[in-house]
């Protein structure tokens, strides 16, 4: 028993746990974002496009009668079949792919023109292949095993 808790101890500290931890807790909070986003700004732009349909009130009874609204439906107590409720799902989920598609460009975007803007600067050392010890990349004998640097083909000679 105490090698099982001492494994789950080692696992939940590790840190990619953490970071899935962290990752989870951030997703929560931007998912409030997306959510109002679809929600407040571009479902009412949608219904505005397509003419007011609520989506939401388009379901089949099963019970064979005919429902103005889903609400009065569900209080008749009918079985229902709710595509309108499918329908808003998928539209508020390609949205919000298409939301996280740009915003994950954008940082992409924004990652790689700020590696770009960092010049990889030159090797400032290099290892002597004779005693393994770091010597400065211009040196021309090693000031450990006092190896001669052959400038002319940039290898280490013994002395």
């Amino acid at each position: 028993m105490k090698s099982f808790i001492a494994e789950f101890k080692t696992f939940i500290m590790r840190g990619n746990v953490l970071d899935l931890a962290v990752g989870v807790i951030i997703g929560g909070a931007f998912q409030k974002i997306v959510n109002s986003l679809v929600n407040d700004l571009i479902m009412p732009i949608i219904t505005l496009i397509t003419g007011g349909i609520n989506y939401s009130d388009m379901f089949l009874s099963l019970d064979g009668n005919q429902y103005h609204t889903l609400a009065q439906a569900q209080e008749a107590g009918a079985s229902t079949l709710n595509y309108g409720i499918f329908i808003t799902e998928t539209i508020n989920f390609l949205i919000m792919a298409f939301v996280i598609f740009l915003l994950v460009k954008t940082m992409n975007q924004l990652a790689n023109k700020v590696k770009k803007e960092e010049k990889p600067q030159a090797a400032a050392t290099k290892t002597c292949p004779f005693c393994k010890t770091e010597i400065a990349i211009d040196a021309k004998r090693c000031p450990h095993c006092t190896s001669i640097l052959d400038t002319n083909e940039n290898k280490l000679q013994d002395a």
